[in-house]
């Protein structure tokens, strides 16, 4: 049996932290090694206890956690677990912390139960594995200026964890006319409405929270509203964005497969993409995507944050090509541009 995952958990609420604790506590694979109530607190507790985890609270005294965490990755990378309020401040920062480095969040229970955190075991599990760099490592080339999109293709992208900083590392590239972009990013409910308006602020393209009915176009990206609905894109002269609330598929909602799937029924150039993220959701859908005719691309091992969800694509045949993260925002746009010039065939 491997040595357990070593954590410490930091966080202002002696009565969180207990919670936290114990729900950690129950998985034989974790061993909770410290807590701290604040970041000075954690900093003694990193020196003398070298965690491979630690899970960090949004907001805290001395120093808030986006600073902290800011002074961790460049001082010390390591794997952070935000745990955040489910309130609109508390979703902002904890985006804010996930593009700074942080591997992944867990939002807090309304109940005041350690049974309450049913995700954090696995999520501290798979930020050990994951790989943690210097802020900044992943800077993109700039769009091209001459680029057309087919008005016809669509592009459907998936990813999960470590996929907030690897979107807004392809997406930032993106042209203002970009294709008609479809994104199911793993993330908790209430997330993804402030993710789509960082996302914005921060892309040429529009970038919205994907709405019922809503026309897929060039020049805008929709994301899937998180943990409430599958995003799919429905078939037809004019394809429109399809919400619906049916059960989780591969345990989630919004999934990967169900998008790559939907996609892969529509008649018309497609182009899929299946970037970092823990588990195989998106895998068998990029292979019908890819078997009826799309284009498909996977980000590598190297750059992936944990290479779970495009390692399981790669090893059934779903990726053509494996890139770094640095090199997929051209490849992409290639890759539309390659959809639109052969015809779109049916193998599967």
């Amino acid at each position: 049996m491997s040595a357990p995952v070593r954590v410490v958990v930091v966080d202002d609420s002696l009565t969180m932290r207990g919670l936290i604790s114990a729900a950690l506590k129950r998985d034989p694979e974790i061993e909770v090694v410290g807590t701290a109530a604040d970041p000075i607190e954690a900093r003694a507790a990193i020196k003398a206890l070298n965690p491979d985890v630690i899970t960090l609270d949004v907001e805290m005294p001395n120093m808030n956690g986006l600073e902290f965490l800011e002074k961790i990755m460049r001082l010390r990378p390591m794997p952070v677990v935000m745990v955040s309020t489910l309130t609109a401040a508390g979703t902002d920062v904890t985006l804010a912390a996930l593009e700074i480095g942080a591997v992944d969040a867990v939002a807090k229970p309304a109940s005041a139960t350690s049974e309450a955190f049913g995700e954090l075991a696995a999520k501290v599990k798979a930020a050990a594995r994951s790989r943690v760099r210097p802020r900044g490592e992943h800077a993109t080339a700039a769009a091209p200026s001459n680029y057309q999109p087919d008005p016809r293709g669509v592009l459907a992208i998936g990813a999960s964890t470590g996929g907030v900083e690897a979107l807004l590392t392809v997406l930032s590239g993106f042209p203002a006319n970009c294709p008609a972009t479809v994104v199911t990013q793993h993330m908790p409910a209430t997330f993804t409405k402030s993710f789509a308006a960082r996302l914005d602020k921060a892309c040429a393209p529009t970038v919205t929270e994907a709405e019922d009915g809503a026309p897929v176009m060039p020049g805008h990206i929709y994301i899937a509203p998180g943990g409430e609905a599958h995003l799919e894109v429905s078939p037809g002269s004019q394809p429109r964005c399809r919400l619906s609330r049916t059960e989780a598929v591969n345990g989630h909602r919004p999934s990967v497969d169900v998008l790559f799937r939907s996609v892969a029924a529509l008649k018309r150039p497609m182009t899929g993409v299946i970037l970092t993220g823990m588990g195989k959701d998106g895998a068998q859908g990029l292979l019908a995507m890819r078997q009826a005719g799309a284009r498909t691309l996977g980000q590598d091992e190297h750059t992936s944050v944990v290479y779970g969800m495009p390692r399981a694509a790669h090893e059934i045949g779903a990726v053509e090509r494996q890139l770094p993260l640095h090199r997929l925002t051209s490849a992409i746009l290639d890759a539309c541009a390659a959809a639109a010039q052969s015809p779109v065939s049916r193998t599967a």
